[in-house]
């Protein structure tokens, strides 16, 4: 199993645009897309999304050879799915210790 973390983190927010303007001014990121269902902002090391709505956590890109396989696996074994949003593509999932990561390939 060779999976890996991606560089990006994604957090919700009632007001993007303010949430975006916190991580400009207090941790020098900079918006690189100013898109409105999602902000992006990249830094050196890592790429900060933000998405509207009631805040969820952070949200780390875990990437999987086979996404229905992985998804399966974890529920099986005490995953709690977040958000489904096949279409997206996207997959939260929340393991049993409280980590939310989405799943990607």
């Amino acid at each position: 199993m060779a999976n890996s973390f991606g560089t990006d983190i994604l957090i919700q927010a009632p007001d993007p645009q303010k949430a975006a303007r916190f991580y400009v001014d207090q941790l020098g990121f900079e918006i690189t897309d100013n898109d409105p269902k999602m902000i992006g902002l990249h830094g050196k090391h890592i790429n900060l999304f933000i998405e509207p709505g009631p805040a969820l956590g952070p949200v780390l890109e875990v990437t999987v050879g086979d996404v229905e396989k992985a998804r399966a696996r974890l529920v099986k074994n005490g995953c709690e799915i977040v958000k489904d949003e096949p279409d997206w593509p996207r997959c939260y999932i929340k393991d049993p210790y409280g980590l939310i990561f989405n799943l990607s390939k």
